[in-house]
């Protein structure tokens, strides 16, 4: 497809796929080639719940920090690693979900990860202290780490391509709206009742998602034997921990707070992911490697994935620096600034699944380019906040936020895993999952480091030197954005070619 034929807005038609006389396809689709074979529905949307939940749980202790530090007698620098303990294990248990959705069930997946973030969330809830509490943040995020490339490519596996874009609409509403709401609904939460309400309410959902998904999530892949590296498992631990952890250090240091200087673990898990890298490509030739990264072949999935890292890195920036802005410089309270927050998250929840139904029309770069250009204007906007600014233009500017994210992050998830191979659907998913959480912790890094020694290096009051911060933050921010816009004009559509149904078990 030519660069003039994406770019025109034109309905893109599939070859509509010969049927049986029950109404399907033999790859078990309908005879438009757009619906979801009968039961698989079902699966997606059970999956789609639970990880909704789950997601949900990576940003929601950021406002009960304060409240934390008085409960528990810890101090911030303490207490934040309950929120970077969480991206660790995601980051660490992640790269391996590769391997496990290639050697078991898609049924025997699913349980024991709900099983894990049910245990961790019981733990957090009856926790006495700090301790206790990381470890059961930790548990949670093992299952947690699991569930979004299970979703993924269970989503790959069973939507014919006509009519991905709206299922991965859903998706994105799981994967950039979880998060972003989180803030506001522990804020909610922490207005009337204690912190381990957060974990309380959570866990009677996650059971009942568990219970549900035991009796109707079906076993829609075939497990295929794959060697397990050890070595590549423990490679990948170092390396994406190391980075995670030096990126959430930056912020710690430049306060002065960081246990460790940030460039010692970063230094570890580069190292450690160079050699990594080299081992994947030596395991290729004669094994099954932990990470498939031939998929960076693909251009569509490469360029794809880097623009999902430059906007997630705009989006976890902007998640942590806005609720400092409101706190510090407008001086409002943790719900108020999370319900100032919320019209944002539901713009977005609201748009993803339209934006989906417009991906199966037009293509993606129709809606990422446009969407690219709102982020950036909303970015640059945000480098004028100061004491002054009115609540009022922080909600419309945040939305704005929102909407072009919106515009970006279906587009980009259905075209990157859209153009690989079936079988290369499970390392494709845990790729893109994996970068997503690089992406959070160097853009939190990246925005909190800068307003840091901005305020730092600023006279004047503290309300006049965050300020300043936080313009100097979202300045940085804006120039990230320009090249995810550059990139967008890149973006192709894959192929609108189904692949083979894989056998139900």
């Amino acid at each position: 497809m030519s660069m003039n034929e994406d770019a025109t807005l034109k309905p893109v038609a599939p070859d509509a796929p010969r049927h049986t006389p029950d109404g399907t396809t033999p790859d078990g689709t309908t005879p438009d080639g757009t619906k979801l074979a009968p039961g698989d529905a079902t699966v997606i949307g059970l999956l789609l719940v639970s990880a909704f939940v789950v997601i949900l749980n990576e940003t929601i202790m950021g406002v009960a920090l304060p409240r934390l530090m008085t409960d528990l007698g810890i101090t911030a620098a303490t207490g934040q690693w309950l929120t970077t303990g969480f991206m660790l294990t995601m980051a660490v248990v992640i790269p391996a979900t590769g391997y496990v959705m290639t050697r078991f069930k898609l049924r025997n997946i699913f349980a024991v990860a709900m099983t894990l973030f049910s245990i961790g969330t019981a733990i957090a809830a009856v926790a006495p202290g700090f301790e206790l509490l990381l470890v059961g943040r930790i548990v949670q995020a093992s299952g947690t780490a699991v569930m979004m490339p299970l979703l993924m490519t269970t989503a790959m596996t069973l939507v014919p391509p006509a009519a991905r874009g709206k299922t991965m609409g859903m998706i994105s509403v799981v994967i950039s709206v979880a998060p972003a709401i989180g803030p506001t609904i522990s804020g909610i939460i922490l207005s009337a009742l204690s912190w381990r309400w957060m974990f309380i309410i959570v866990l009677p959902i996650s059971l009942i998602a568990l219970g549900l998904g035991l009796w109707k999530v079906k076993n829609v892949t075939t497990p295929r034997p794959a060697h397990l590296d050890v070595l590549s498992l423990i490679l990948s631990a170092v390396g994406f921990g190391g980075l995670i952890y030096g990126l959430a250090s930056i912020g710690e240091a430049a306060g002065g707070h960081a246990p460790v200087a940030p460039w010692i673990p970063i230094t570890v898990g580069v190292v450690s992911l160079a050699v990594f890298v080299w081992r994947q490509f030596a395991l290729v030739r004669n094994s099954t490697p932990l990470m498939d990264l031939r998929v960076f072949a693909n251009r569509s999935f490469t360029v794809s994935t880097i623009v999902l890292v430059t906007s997630f890195m705009g989006l976890f920036g902007t998640l942590i620096t806005l609720p400092i802005f409101l706190q510090t410089v407008l001086e409002l309270g943790s719900l108020e600034t999370g319900l100032l927050l919320l019209p944002g998250g539901a713009v977005m929840g609201v748009l993803s699944p339209i934006v989906g139904r417009l991906y199966d029309r037009y293509g993606p770069r129709p809606l990422v380019t446009p969407g690219a250009v709102v982020v950036s204007g909303a970015l640059w906007l945000l480098t004028t906040l100061h004491v002054g600014t009115p609540a009022s233009m922080i909600i419309v500017v945040h939305t704005l936020l929102s909407i072009g994210l919106a515009f970006m992050f279906t587009p980009l998830f259905t075209s990157s895993l859209g153009s690989l191979r079936t079988e290369l659907y499970p390392h494709g998913s845990a790729i893109v999952s994996t970068v997503q959480q690089l992406a959070g912790a160097a853009g939190t890094a990246l925005f909190v480091t800068v307003l840091s020694t901005t305020t730092a290096a600023a006279g004047g009051t503290l309300i006049e030197a965050t300020e300043q911060g936080v313009q100097a933050a979202f300045f940085y921010g804006g120039v990230i954005s320009l090249v995810a816009l550059a990139l967008s004009l890149l973006i192709r559509r894959p192929p609108l070619v189904p692949g083979p149904r894989v056998p139900v078990h």
